[in-house]
C-alpha cells in the first residue's frame, strides 16, 4: 500500500470506531461539501479533462446557457428561454440578466467566445466528439445567441448543461454563479450565493447559504463526514464503495443514484480466444449479473444490453446473441466453447482484464475472475492503459440521452462495419436516418458481442439529513445551489 494512503485510512478507521453520530453540524452553519477528486478545483475544461470535483466547482461558479436542476432536468441559466427550429438544427437562446463578480454584465459576445473555445476541435473536453456537430455559434443581437448544427440534435440541451460548457473569464475562472468565490487562502473554496437582479448590494447572505467545497480522496471525504465535519460527499463510484460500509456510515445517510450509462467490459483485442463472437459470448455468459450486483450493493441495477432504453433508436435495445440461451445453461455452453478452443490450441486460455485500483474494483475483479475460472479461463488483472489488456472496464454516466453516445463508447475494437454505422448516425442528414443507423449499429454490436454489459453505473453520495432538497437522479448530478429548500 502506498505510504501516502496510510494516514488517511488510519483516520478513517479511528473515526469509525468513535461512533460519532450524523447531525452534529448546526442547521444554521455553512454547508460543507467534499467532492471526490482533485484538490485543484479550478481548471479550464478545454485544456484539461476534468474530474468530478472539478466539475462540481465549475458548475457552482460558472453557469452555461442552461444547467441541470436537482432532478437532472434542464433549467434556465444564462439563457432565460430558448426555441428549437429547422428539425433541431437551430437553437435560439434569449439571454437573461447576469453579471461577472466585478458587477459588469455578461454579454452575448463573451458567451459566444467561450462557447466557441469549448467546441474547438483541439479541446480536451470529454464532450468534444459530440460537439463536433456544431457548425456555428452566432451573436444575433446583444440578447440573442443562435447555435447552428450540421445535423439535427434534439438532445443538444443536455450537452450544453454539462459543466464543460460553463461560461467563465479565464483569469481566476470567474463566472456568473450561481455562487461567487469568497477571496482568501483557505482549504478548498468558500462560496456565497451570487447576487440576483435587484438585490441589495450591501446585504450579506445567511451563514447556511454559504458552501465550503473541497476536492479530496474518498477515504478522507468519508472520514470527514463520519466525524461530523461535513454535510455531503459527492462523486462516489464503485471503486470506493466498500469504504462506506467500513466507516460505519448510517444507512439513512447513504444515497444511491439511479444513474444511466455504461458499466461493462469493452473488447480491446479481437485475437486469440476473443477472435470470434461465440467466444466473446462465452465470457458474457459466464457472468451472473444479478449475483454480482447484489453481492456488492443491494440497490445496484444489473444490465444485459448496451442501451438502457430505446431513446433515439428506431428499435428497442438489441439483445446480445448470448441472451437467447437460458440463464441456467449459459455457463455450461461457455465451458464447452472454452474446451473446444483448448482442444485445438492446447494450454491455458488467458484473458487479461484492465481495472482501476481501489477496493471496489478488487471486489468486482473477484466476481469476474471467479466466473471466468468457472468456465476454464485463466484471468489476469492489469491497470487501465496496459497494452496487454484484452478487456477493459468502462464506467461512465451518459452526459446526454442518445444511443450514439452508448455505441461510440462501447465500440473500442468493434468491427469496421459497426464503426461505419456509428459514424453514419453522427452525420445523418435527418432524424429518420439517425434513428435507423443507431438501431442498426446497436444490433450489430450486440450480435458481434463487441461489448459485455454488466450493470448501470454505481454512483453514491453521503448526505446529511439537513440537506433535505438532495434528490437522486439518472445523471448522478447534484448542484450545490439545490441542496436546501429556498
Amino acid at each position: 500500500m502506498p505510504p501516502t494512503r496510510l494516514p488517511v485510512i488510519a483516520l478513517m478507521l479511528a473515526v469509525a470506531a468513535c461512533g460519532a453520530p450524523e447531525g452534529q453540524r448546526k442547521d444554521n452553519a455553512p454547508v460543507v461539501v467534499s467532492a471526490i477528486g482533485s484538490d485543484r478545483l479550478l481548471v479550464d475544461p478545454s485544456t484539461t479533462a476534468i474530474d468530478h470535483a472539478q466539475a462540481i466547482a465549475l458548475a457552482a461558479t460558472a453557469q452555461g446557457l442552461v444547467r441541470f436542476d436537482r432532478s437532472g432536468q434542464i433549467e434556465p441559466a444564462l439563457a432565460e428561454r430558448w426555441n428549437v427550429f429547422d428539425d433541431a438544427r437551430s437553437y435560439i437562446f434569449r439571454l437573461g440578466e447576469a453579471t461577472w463578480p466585478d458587477g459588469q454584465p455578461v454579454t452575448a459576445g463573451e458567451i459566444v467566445r467561450v462557447l466557441r473555445r469549448a467546441v474547438a476541435t483541439n479541446s480536451q473536453s470529454r464532450l468534444a466528439p459530440y460537439l463536433a456537430v456544431i457548425d456555428e455559434i452566432v451573436e444575433m443581437t446583444p440578447q440573442v445567441i443562435e447555435v447552428r448544427l450540421k445535423s439535427p440534435r434534439p438532445d443538444l440541451l443536455n450537452l450544453f448543461a454539462q459543466p464543460e460548457m460553463a461560461v467563465f473569464r479565464a483569469r481566476g475562472f470567474a463566472g456568473s454563479g450561481p455562487f461567487r468565490i469568497v477571496p482568501g487562502k483557505r482549504d478548498g473554496l468558500l462560496l456565497r450565493p451570487a447576487e440576483e437582479p435587484g438585490d441589495d448590494p450591501k446585504a450579506t447572505p445567511a451563514p447556511e447559504e454559504f458552501v465550503r467545497l473541497r476536492g479530496e480522496r474518498a477515504a478522507a471525504a468519508i472520514a470527514r463526514f463520519r466525524e461530523g465535519a461535513s454535510d455531503l460527499v459527492l462523486g462516489g463510484t464503485l471503486v470506493d464503495w466498500p469504504i462506506v460500509a467500513a466507516a460505519g456510515i448510517a444507512p439513512e445517510n447513504v444515497r444511491i443514484d439511479s444513474a444511466v450509462g455504461l458499466f461493462g467490459l469493452a473488447i480491446l483485442r479481437r485475437d486469440g480466444f476473443l477472435a470470434t463472437p461465440q467466444n466473446r459470448a462465452a465470457v458474457a455468459m459466464a457472468i451472473d449479473r444479478g449475483a454480482l450486483t447484489a453481492a456488492i450493493a443491494p440497490d445496484w441495477a444489473p444490465a444485459e444490453t448496451i442501451l438502457p432504453v430505446q431513446m433515439d433508436s428506431a428499435a428497442p435495445p438489441a439483445p446480445g446473441s448470448w441472451m437467447t440461451v437460458a440463464p441456467d445453461q449459459r455457463r455450461a455452453l461457455a465451458s464447452q466453447r472454452v474446451r473446444e478452443w483448448q482442444s485445438v490450441h492446447r494450454g491455458p486460455v488467458d484473458v487479461t482484464l484492465a481495472l482501476p485500483a481501489g477496493a471496489g474494483a478488487t471486489l468486482l475483479w473477484g466476481h469476474l475472475a471467479s466466473a471466468m475460472i468457472a468456465i476454464g479461463l485463466t484471468p489476469h488483472r492489469v491497470a487501465p492503459g496496459d497494452p496487454r489488456a484484452d478487456l477493459e472496464l468502462v464506467d461512465a454516466v451518459a452526459p446526454y440521452d442518445s444511443g450514439r453516445w452508448y455505441l461510440a463508447n462501447a465500440c473500442r475494437a468493434c468491427s469496421d462495419d459497426a464503426a461505419t454505422l456509428i459514424a453514419a448516425a453522427r452525420d445523418a442528414p435527418d432524424l429518420y436516418n439517425r434513428t435507423h443507423r443507431i438501431a442498426e449499429a446497436d444490433a450489430m454490436l450486440a450480435s458481434d458481442v463487441a461489448f459485455i454489459p454488466l450493470a448501470q453505473p454505481l454512483r453514491w453520495s453521503i448526505v446529511a439529513l439537513r440537506l433535505s432538497n438532495w434528490q437522486g437522479n439518472a445523471r448522478a448530478w447534484h448542484p450545490l445551489n439545490h441542496l436546501r429548500k429556498q
